[in-house]
């Protein structure tokens, strides 16, 4: 069986929408890591209690509970597959629409520049993914994965 290259592993990080999982900050996982060890920091602490006493001091600390339950949403935030590996969002649209298709990804696909399931990418991504679709589409996914991306 023939070992595969560092090119082809990294083809299997490009989502369908065509961002790139490897470039992901949360398949990194480092905030994960951060925010899981910050709550386990504060729990061993019982900083609980001082959030309490001095927020009559400092008002902000009150909110101390619910920046605690944000951190353990930041933890549950981890990625650890690509998309095609099941990971990224469940509910991702474009990952059934390629499925149903029977393509790789949305640059396969010649409705991608105006593709209403490509909007929620836009809050976050600006037009990144469409900046990166227009590249698959036109130099392929090896040249993609070495070359320049847009997160």
């Amino acid at each position: 069986m023939k070992k595969k290259t560092g090119v082809e592993k990294n083809v299997k990080l490009i989502a369908p929408c065509g961002l790139y999982c490897g470039d992901c900050i949360l398949r990194k996982g480092e905030i994960a890591d951060m925010a899981r060890d910050l709550r386990k920091k504060l729990r061993e602490e019982k900083f609980s209690r001082q959030a309490k006493g001095l927020s009559m001091f400092l008002k902000p600390l009150a909110d101390y509970e619910q920046c605690y339950e944000t951190l353990g949403a930041m933890v549950r935030l981890r990625c650890r597959h690509a998309c095609y590996e099941g990971g990224g969002p469940p509910f991702c649209k474009m990952r059934a629409c390629c499925k149903k298709k029977n393509i790789p990804g949305c640059w396969e696909c010649e409705d991608f520049e105006t593709c209403s399931k490509l909007d929620f990418l836009k809050p976050v991504h600006g037009d990144a993914h469409i900046k990166n679709l227009r590249r698959l589409k036109r130099k392929g996914m090896k040249a993609f994965v070495t070359g320049k991306r847009d997160w």
